[in-house]
């Protein structure tokens, strides 16, 4: 047979008109959703060491960043309240004047077309560090652990205060059981049943957090997040949590980290019609970041890589830290093309 009548792929990657022309998976800014950490104060913008270009904001900071995502057309932000005082029970995270609370509000009044979404979780709100309300003491402090039952009634408090403060959606995060429908039932029963969930689904116990807890001030005091979080080795487990949460009311699914655990993102998206967000982490981020600061990769190439990744494998919402940079180069022209 002639070569010449042999079907070459390479004919339709000759140029970066023709590339563009039969790309398969495109990122778009409207997939992306930019985290905030938000704090008491006025004029406040603590850089966190670990995730360069991320800050701790005050409000009046934050408004900007959101600002920001609304020009570039971001498909909104996620927000993460880190109080003056912390306490046991993680009090301000369900304070109707707590910092998350004042956040949505203003964000809400000054910008009200931008999709506000809060994480709805306690690990940044109580003194221990852990997500919820914690059992009694046993033999010693290191064999407590989270009261999942106790938890799920402050977890659906909290959601009401973000209902009430005038959030778009809220985003638990903290894998308890049930946490889904506790907070469906809060929500429904305190006039918010047209407020969705985007559960955090399919969460790992992941070394890939690390640099949040800086930006969070999150850090267990004692043990680890494994007897709530998933085994990073279980497949077959993502899809009971998922499907569990689906039965429970969930609105949009959510798996946390990213790049490790596309495999579980992509037989989600094969198994379930639910929309599906991804976490771009700070681990994620910040090798990222320390590799491009060194010189070792291309950042923008490797960015713009790994978010077609993401969506490649199945994800219609991506939240990242690198949300504002994405847009502002898709804005540009940017394909991740040489």
């Amino acid at each position: 047979m002639s070569h010449s009548l042999i079907h070459r792929p390479r004919r339709l990657r000759r140029t970066a008109a023709i590339r563009r022309m039969v790309r398969e998976t495109l990122v778009q800014p409207a997939d992306l959703i930019y985290p905030l950490f938000v704090v008491p104060g006025e004029n406040i913008r603590k850089p966190v060491t670990s995730m360069p270009g991320v800050a701790q904001l005050s409000v009046d900071q934050a408004i900007h960043a959101a600002r920001h995502a609304r020009e570039l057309e971001l498909g909104g932000i996620i927000l993460f309240g880190i109080p003056e005082v912390k306490d046991p029970t993680g009090t301000d995270a369900r304070n109707p004047g707590g910092i998350i609370q004042q956040a949505i509000r203003r964000i809400k009044t000054e910008l009200p077309d931008l999709y506000v979404m809060a994480d709805t979780c306690y690990c940044e709100y109580t003194d221990h560090g852990h997500c919820g309300i914690l059992t009694a003491a046993h033999a010693a402090a290191m064999h407590r652990d989270v009261d999942n039952d106790a938890t799920l009634e402050i977890l659906g408090q909290a959601a009401v205060s973000y209902g009430e403060a005038g959030v778009d959606m809220v985003a638990p995060s903290g894998m308890m059981d049930g946490m889904v429908a506790a907070i469906r039932q809060a929500l429904d029963h305190n006039g918010h049943s047209g407020l969705p969930i985007l559960s955090y689904a399919v969460k790992y116990a992941s070394a890939y957090y690390g640099p949040f807890r800086e930006a969070a001030e999150s850090s267990p005091a004692f043990g680890d997040r494994r007897t709530y979080q998933m085994d990073p080795a279980n497949r077959r487990e993502a899809m009971r949590e998922a499907e569990l949460d689906v039965a429970e009311g969930a609105d949009m699914l959510m798996v946390k980290p990213g790049l490790a655990y596309l495999d579980v993102l992509r037989e989600l998206r094969d198994r379930l019609q639910h929309p599906l967000a991804v976490y771009n982490v700070s681990g994620e981020y910040a090798m990222v970041k320390a590799a491009a600061a060194l010189g070792w990769i291309d950042e923008e190439r490797v960015v713009l890589e790994n978010m077609t990744a993401f969506k490649r494998a199945g994800a219609d919402l991506i939240l990242t830290y690198h949300a504002l940079d994405v847009a502002r180069l898709l804005h540009n022209g940017g394909t991740g093309d040489p």
